[in-house]
């Protein structure tokens, strides 16, 4: 078996886990790829094999499983590193927030017996894609997001307006700090801070959700994941933010920014 490891930040119970990962029972007949930022020298790899990896391409054909550690946040970086690659992603919460997480850092003696004896069920995730309609790029490698896209006012306390259309047909011109494109994996996170429904994760649907509306009939609203969703800002700034699950950009206001579902899907590990 051939495990991929990856962590944000090499605290303490990332260091705990990690020992407990790469030195138990299972792991004897195991290949272990490492992202380039890990710190692994306090670690004995004398008679296992390891390699380091720092892109996608490094990990396609060669990895079953990718293991994140830390919280949310880190979950959705890893996914950078799978891309269409058909790998799993097993999340082990060390975090505040796990909601993508497996298993907590708390189990993870039975979790790792599950986990090297593959004893865990696989569920696709969808996501969604961004695109400016302009063929303008936003510095972004892997412009896809697990759990949401937003698009929010910048350096200014004013609301933005926020012209929103669904297959070429005008829904909507929100008044409001900004807009949430949210995936039913995402619908947990921001867009039910803001109000939003929570979705099964596998229902085929997108939820827009406005934040802090100016807009009385201004609601949440459900689509089909098939909808190609067109938005453009406009206010006093020049400019406003554009977040693609844990990366910020900033765009020009009046740019058509398109959204639509992926071509592919993420696979999570779930231990449960």
């Amino acid at each position: 078996m051939k495990i991929a490891l990856f962590s944000q930040e090499f605290n303490e119970d990332v260091k705990s886990i990690f020992d407990k990962i790469i030195n138990n029972k299972f792991s004897e007949n195991l290949s272990f790829f490492l992202h380039k930022d890990l710190n692994i020298k306090e670690f004995d790899f004398s008679n296992k094999s390891y390699f380091k990896y720092s892109k996608a391409s490094d990990l396609k054909d060669e990895v079953d499983l990718l293991i994140s550690l830390g919280g949310d946040g880190t979950f959705l970086r890893s996914i950078e590193y799978v891309q269409n690659n058909n790998i799993p992603i097993l999340g082990i919460n060390t975090g505040r927030l796990g909601f993508l997480a497996s298993t907590k850092k708390e189990n993870i003696e039975k979790s790792i017996e599950k986990i090297f004896n593959k004893k865990f069920k696989i569920e696709e995730r969808s996501l969604i894609k961004v695109s400016l309609e302009s063929g303008e790029q936003f510095d972004s490698q892997f412009p896809y997001a697990l759990n949401e896209i937003s698009v929010v006012r910048k350096d200014t306390t004013s609301m933005v307006n926020i012209n929103t259309s669904l297959n070429g047909v005008h829904l909507n011109s929100y008044w409001s700090d900004g807009l949430i494109v949210s995936t039913p994996t995402g619908s947990t996170g921001y867009s039910l801070s803001c109000g939003g429904p929570v979705i099964s994760p596998s229902s085929e649907s997108l939820v827009l959700t406005p934040i802090s509306p100016h807009n009385l009939n201004a609601r949440p609203l459900v689509i089909s994941d098939s909808t190609k969703i067109s938005i453009s800002v406009s206010g006093r700034e020049e400019y406003h933010l554009l977040s693609v699950d844990s990366n910020v950009y900033t765009v020009k206001n009046e740019t058509q920014i398109l959204v639509e579902k992926s071509d592919f899907n993420i696979k999570v590990a779930n231990l449960n």
